[in-house]
């Protein structure tokens, strides 16, 4: 890519997008300015959908809570949750193959609180096996008060450790989508 500056960058957004047309750096320098802003006169839209939605109004329904399809139990204490990381994306095919990401967010992990990890003797970095009832995948600790006391983080881009061998893909009743953000695990000091 071409670019001198993320100015640059903006004034090719804003001719691929005519929402923010009128939003230039130098206007970005005077307070800000919100979108949409189709011209360099128009002076922004200080609420979005303030007088209401282009489709109509949103339709709100009750949503029940119901408890997980996997609770945690002696055999499988932790609860875990997947999800995403700031650097990688999905399953990794394209950022997987970045150099420059891959420098800074190369590796798996799982997150663990401090005090599950000091009850269980991982330090961080250590290799440690995380097991449920599907099956078992060996990754490095990484000790952050992120995941509360009682549940472990880890994220879905890594073919080495792939997060989803253990989620549940239990469908909810009533969206039918599986249940893979959430499932009881082991945690223990791989061998």
């Amino acid at each position: 890519m071409g670019y001198k500056s993320a100015e640059d960058v903006l004034k090719e957004i804003r001719k691929a997008w005519p929402q923010i047309a009128g939003i230039t750096y130098n206007r970005l320098d005077n307070n800000g300015i919100q979108w949409p802003c189709p011209s360099k006169e128009h002076p922004g839209t200080k609420y979005l959908f303030k007088n209401g939605f282009p489709v109509g109004n949103a339709r709100f329904s009750v949503v029940r809570y119901s408890p997980f399809a996997e609770v945690f139990d002696d055999e499988y204490p932790f609860i875990l949750s997947t999800g995403r990381q700031l650097f990688q994306s999905h399953t990794g095919t394209m950022t997987r193959k970045n150099p420059a990401i891959e420098s800074i967010a190369s590796q798996p992990y799982v997150k663990i609180h401090p005090d599950d990890a000091k009850k269980l003797n991982i330090y961080d970095g250590q290799m440690i096996k995380i097991s449920s009832r599907r099956g078992c995948i060996t990754i490095a600790a990484k000790i952050s008060k992120r995941p509360m006391q009682g549940m472990a983080f880890v994220p879905f881009h890594y073919k080495e450790a792939a997060a989803n061998i253990l989620t549940n893909t239990k469908l909810d009743p009533v969206c039918k989508i599986p249940e893979l953000k959430v499932c009881a695990v082991r945690i223990e000091i791989s061998i």
